[in-house]
């Protein structure tokens, strides 16, 4: 549009119209009174060539409406009540507001504090992080990454979001030149669905340890028949490697061997109810050999790695991901950590994982993969409260629970052997234990139901030898 040869004369002010030709500048002039005498005061304004007269009433004058009038008085009911409906909405306490869902979450907060909560995927967030999660954060739409995102009033979200990524780094002492992090995932499952989308083709393969060895169902799994009961499996080929079924331990040499003949493009290692160490070399080598990404689902001990409780995955791995509601005492969610700057891996390592300069491309990979690939807006209260649970891991408090969250789980470990209760692997190097009741003539579904009316929640989960991941022959006990 050529304003230079605009005829409306634009302007903007308390004046009178300008006809002459050519451009006139916006402008906002002092209105002048044009009728002294007049009993409203009109004060011309002139838009877009358009005459416009507002009326002001003059300093002292009275409202034409008297403060008694029916018109007034119906205006300020109509005002009142709108004032009225805006309050009772916005500003209406919960159990005011829905008394029904309240009484039920009054009745879970009851339940938690009576019973004894032994459940390995859940654990006791403190009173900042549940302020974090219900608060104003909620409202704020913000899809994309801080400083690229899809929607204005963002900077202090992005300024939240950054402060999380550089505490999460800060958590696991790792350098920010050569490791990234995303912290928007919903869940580990998410993430974990992400590094396979980001990296891989529909129809790569991936391996991990299979359900009833301790494995997660996200790490790709096959129930007995062929079903399929994850997405990692619909989408991706995947085969699993197993335990010992004498000591219940992972047999690393089948899993090399497996590996070797399979060639996954991503080696997992972790699970969900394995309670030993793991051989974090033994897997880099495994991985090397085969030209594989190595990556580690720490979702249940990354607390422990946190606190130096447990053996630390990032000297060994390409990608390390986890939830954050575990160990880690934080709001549900997932994190994903990734290799970035120059590659510190055998250069024949999937070169279509590099940007051709000897780099890694995970963070474009896996960032895009998140969003828009798979996941719309952040939630924000969760990162602000996962902020505020990772500046918590450096503090004196958290390390001296976390040890005493081992022993514990040692001291039940040691008490049930006393009883000669079967042990997966015959005791516990983290947080949990898995109890195989199967020699007891009992199932972990029975078993766990028990324990409910007695108030002691924990789970059933699958032992070695177990038909799929339907059947349980165990249940799985934590000490946090």
């Amino acid at each position: 549009m050529d304003l230079a040869r605009s005829q409306s004369g634009f302007s903007l002010g308390f004046n009178s119209h300008d006809t002459s030709p050519g451009p006139i500048p916006l402008q906002l002039l002092n209105g002048e009174k044009e009728n002294d005498d007049d009993d409203d005061q009109n004060e011309q304004l002139s838009f877009l060539g358009h005459q416009l007269c507002l009326k002001r009433k003059r300093d002292g004058q009275r409202s034409s409406c008297p403060p008694n009038s029916p018109n007034r008085a119906a205006v300020q009911v109509g005002l009142d009540s709108r004032q009225a409906t805006v309050r009772g909405w916005g500003n209406q306490a919960l159990a005011v507001a829905d008394p029904e869902v309240y009484e039920m979450m009054e009745k879970e907060n009851e339940r938690q504090f009576k019973g004894i909560e032994l459940i390995a995927s859940e654990n006791f967030v403190c009173r900042a992080v549940m302020e974090a999660l219900g608060n104003r954060l909620t409202n704020k739409y913000s899809e994309g990454y801080p400083g690229a995102r899809c929607y204005t009033g963002n900077q202090f979200i992005d300024q939240i979001e950054s402060l999380c990524c550089n505490r999460a780094l800060a958590a696991f002492g790792l350098d920010s030149d050569k490791w990234g992090v995303n912290v928007q995932p919903y869940s580990c499952s998410s993430a974990n669905f992400a590094v396979y989308t980001g990296l891989l083709l529909p129809g790569d393969r991936i391996m991990g340890l299979d359900s009833p060895s301790g494995g997660h169902l996200s790490h790709g799994y096959y129930i007995p028949g062929g079903k399929k009961v994850s997405a990692s499996s619909i989408f991706f080929e995947s085969l699993s490697y197993r335990v010992d079924p004498l000591t219940g331990c992972i047999d690393y040499d089948k899993m090399e061997e497996k590996a070797v003949d399979f060639r996954p493009k991503i080696l997992i290692c972790g699970g969900s109810s394995y309670p030993r160490e793991w051989d974090y070399a033994r897997f880099r080598k495994v991985a090397d050999k085969i030209a594989a990404v190595l990556m580690c689902d720490m979702a249940h001990i990354s607390g422990l790695v946190a606190a130096k409780e447990s053996a630390n995955p990032f000297d060994y791995y390409d990608i390390v991901t986890s939830t954050t509601h575990k160990s880690l005492r934080g709001p549900r969610g997932g994190i994903i950590f990734y290799r970035k700057g120059p590659k510190s891996r055998p250069p024949d390592m999937l070169p279509s994982l590099s940007d051709g300069n000897g780099h890694y491309d995970f963070e474009e990979r896996i960032n895009f993969a998140i969003h828009p690939l798979l996941q719309g807006g952040p939630h924000n209260n969760h990162i602000a409260a996962l902020a505020i649970a990772l500046k918590q891991l450096a503090s004196p408090d958290y390390k001296t629970n976390m040890k005493q969250v081992k022993r514990n789980a040692q001291a039940l470990a040691a008490a049930l052997l006393r009883r000669r209760c079967r042990l997966v692997t015959g005791g516990t190097e983290n947080h949990l234990l898995v109890w195989d009741i199967t020699s007891l003539g009992l199932t972990g579904k029975n078993f766990e139901k028990v324990c409910e009316m007695c108030h002691i929640t924990l789970n059933k989960s699958t032992v070695f030898g177990d038909n799929g991941a339907i059947c349980r022959g165990g249940v799985r006990i934590a000490s946090c």
